[in-house]
C-alpha cells in the first residue's frame, strides 16, 4: 500500500478535522530539498494529483533572460515630469482640464472635492536622446539615464485598475489587487529554482527616499500560498544584512553544524509523522541560513570593487541602504546567479511640492540606474538580465491644491503612466504606446499589468498560462485569467 495512503487511513477523525484547515489545499510534497540537491532546476515535481503539484522541472522553452532586476519606485513617479513629454501643455497652464478629456473618470478622495482641475505643465526641460526610433524624450532630472536610451524600451501606455497605493502595489507585485497571492519573485523562484545554492533565489533591497512614504509590506515579496521557501529574503541596510548572520561568541562552525544536523533530524521525523510540507521548507531554509553565514559577508563586501566601478555608481555607493549601494549589490547578486532581485525606492508620492521632492528622488536614483545598466552590459550580463523600472500608477496632469509654475503637486492617475524595460530579450531603443496631449488617456497600444507579467515570464522561458499552482481546488497563476505576451517588445 502507498505509505501516504496508509498514513491517511490511520488518522483519527478528530485529528483529520483539526489538521484539515492547514493541510487541505497544500502540497503533500515540497521542492525545497530537491532544490538543494539539484540547484539548477526548479525541483522534482510533487506526487501526481496532489495540491500544488509542480507542472514542470525546467522552462517551457529556451529563455532569453536568466534573472530579473526589478526597480520599483514606490509612491508612483510622475510620467509627465520624467518621460512623457507634452510641450503643448505650456500654453494651457492653469486652464481647467476639459471634461471631454476626463470623461467623468474616477478620482481619489484627495482631489474629488476640488472646484477646479488646473493643468500643470512640467517645469522641467526635456531632451531627445537617440534610439532606434525617432528618439526618446527624457527629463533633465534624469541626465545619466539619457546615456542609456539606446538600451531601453519605454512603455508610455501602461495602465492599471487600482487608484490607491496599497491595492496598486499589490497588483503590480502579485497580479491581483487583494492580498494573499504569491509575488512575481516567488512565482519566478517556483518556476525556475535557483542558480546559486548559497544565496536565496529571491532577494529584496529597500531604500528610504524623500518626502511622503507609503507603507511597505513584507507580503509584497511574500510567497502567498506557494511553499514558504519561495518568499523574498530582505537584506537589511544597517548592521548585519541578515539577522543572526554571525554565530554567538564561543560557538564554532562545527558546533553550529552539529546543532543544525540534530534539529534537521528531529524536523525530518516530524515531517514523516505529520506530512506537513512546511516542515521540509523549514529544513531547507535552515540549511540556506547556514550557507548564507559564509556567502552574505562576501556579497556585501565591496572592498574588491575597483575605483572606476565605485565612481560609476556615484558618491553614495559606499553608504549601506542608499539606492546606489543597492544597485551595486543588485549587480553582485546577478553575478552570483540570484534569480529575482527587487529594489524598492520609497518616497515618490508627490501630492505637493513635487518639483522639490522629485529632484531629490531623481538625484538619488539617476546615476546608479545608468551605472547598473552600463555595468551589467560591460560584464556581459545585460543580455541575460531583464531590468524593469516601474511605479504602481502615474500622476495627474492637473495640480492638486495650489498651482504655480515652479510648484505644484499631482494626484494618483491609473489611466496611463510610463515604465521601461531593458536587457533580457527586450527590443532595445524603442518606445511603445502613446497618450493624449494631456497624458491622461491612452490613444495607442494600451498595456495591462497582466500583459506585462505574461511578457516578463515569456522572456524567462515560462508560459504564463502553464505556470500554475493548485490551491484550494483550483489552479492559480500570476496572470490569473488574463494576460497576453507583447510580442512587438521582444528582440
Amino acid at each position: 500500500m502507498d505509505p501516504i495512503r496508509e498514513r491517511q487511513l490511520h488518522l483519527t477523525r478528530r485529528r483529520f478535522f483539526a489538521r484539515g484547515a492547514s493541510t487541505i489545499g497544500r502540497a503533500l510534497g515540497t521542492t525545497a530539498l530537491a532544490q538543494l540537491l539539484a540547484p539548477t532546476l526548479r525541483g522534482a515535481p510533487a506526487g501526481a494529483g496532489t495540491e500544488g503539484a509542480a507542472r514542470l522541472a525546467r522552462p517551457h522553452f529556451a529563455p532569453k533572460a536568466k534573472r530579473v532586476i526589478y526597480l520599483h519606485m514606490e509612491g508612483a513617479p510622475s510620467q509627465l515630469d520624467l518621460f512623457d513629454y507634452k510641450p503643448g501643455l505650456e500654453a494651457r497652464f492653469n486652464e481647467d482640464l476639459p471634461d471631454s478629456v476626463r470623461m467623468g473618470q474616477r478620482l481619489t478622495g484627495m482631489t474629488s472635492g476640488q472646484s477646479r482641475f488646473p493643468v500643470a505643465p512640467s517645469m522641467f526641460r526635456f531632451t531627445r536622446h537617440p534610439n532606434r526610433a525617432e528618439g526618446a524624450w527624457i527629463s533633465e532630472l534624469m541626465p545619466h539615464l539619457g546615456r542609456s536610451a539606446g538600451k531601453i524600451c519605454f512603455i508610455h501606455s501602461m495602465r492599471t485598475d487600482a487608484i490607491n497605493h496599497e491595492p496598486a502595489i499589490t497588483f503590480f507585485q502579485t497580479g491581483h489587487q487583494q492580498p494573499g497571492r504569491p509575488s512575481f519573485g516567488a512565482w519566478t523562484s517556483y518556476g525556475l529554482g535557483s542558480l546559486n545554492r548559497d544565496l536565496p533565489t529571491f532577494v529584496v533591497l529597500i531604500t528610504q527616499g524623500y518626502g511622503n512614504m507609503q507603507a511597505l509590506s513584507a507580503r509584497f515579496w511574500g510567497a502567498g500560498f506557494l511553499p514558504s521557501d519561495h518568499q523574498g529574503c530582505k537584506l537589511r541596510s544597517g548592521g548585519d544584512p541578515v539577522l543572526y548572520l554571525n554565530d554567538p561568541p564561543g560557538v564554532a562552525r562545527g558546533d553550529r553544524r552539529a546543532l543544525l544536523d540534530l534539529v534537521s533530524e528531529l524536523n525530518a521525523g516530524e515531517a514523516a509523522r505529520t506530512l506537513d510540507p512546511e516542515i521540509d521548507a523549514r529544513i531547507a531554509q535552515a540549511e540556506m541560513a547556514y550557507r548564507m553565514q559564509a556567502s552574505v559577508p562576501d556579497l556585501v563586501d565591496l572592498s574588491g570593487e575597483d575605483a572606476r566601478t565605485l565612481e560609476l555608481y556615484g558618491p553614495e555607493v559606499g553608504k549601506p541602504g542608499t539606492f546606489a549601494a543597492n544597485c551595486l549589490l543588485a549587480r553582485r547578486l546577478a553575478e552570483r546567479g540570484v534569480r529575482f532581485i527587487q529594489l524598492y525606492m520609497r518616497g515618490w508620492d508627490q501630492h505637493g511640492n513635487l518639483p522639490g521632492e522629485i529632484r531629490q528622488q531623481c538625484q538619488a536614483v539617476d546615476q546608479p540606474i545608468a551605472a547598473l545598466l552600463e555595468d551589467l552590459e560591460q560584464r556581459g550580463l545585460l543580455e541575460e538580465t531583464l531590468v524593469m523600472w516601474a511605479g504602481e500608477f502615474g500622476r495627474t496632469v492637473y495640480s492638486q491644491g495650489t498651482l504655480a509654475r515652479d510648484n505644484y503637486g499631482r494626484d494618483h492617475h491609473p489611466r496611463c503612466f510610463t515604465i521601461w524595460l531593458a536587457g533580457g530579450g527586450i527590443a532595445p531603443g524603442i518606445t511603445w504606446g502613446k497618450t493624449d496631449d494631456y497624458s491622461y488617456n491612452i490613444v495607442e497600444n494600451p498595456v495591462e499589468v497582466n500583459d506585462l507579467h505574461a511578457t516578463l515570464l515569456h522572456l524567462l522561458g515560462l508560459d504564463h498560462e502553464a505556470l500554475v499552482y493548485r490551491h484550494q481546488g483550483r489552479d492559480f497563476r500570476l496572470t490569473d485569467v488574463a494576460g497576453h505576451v507583447l510580442k512587438p517588445l521582444l528582440a
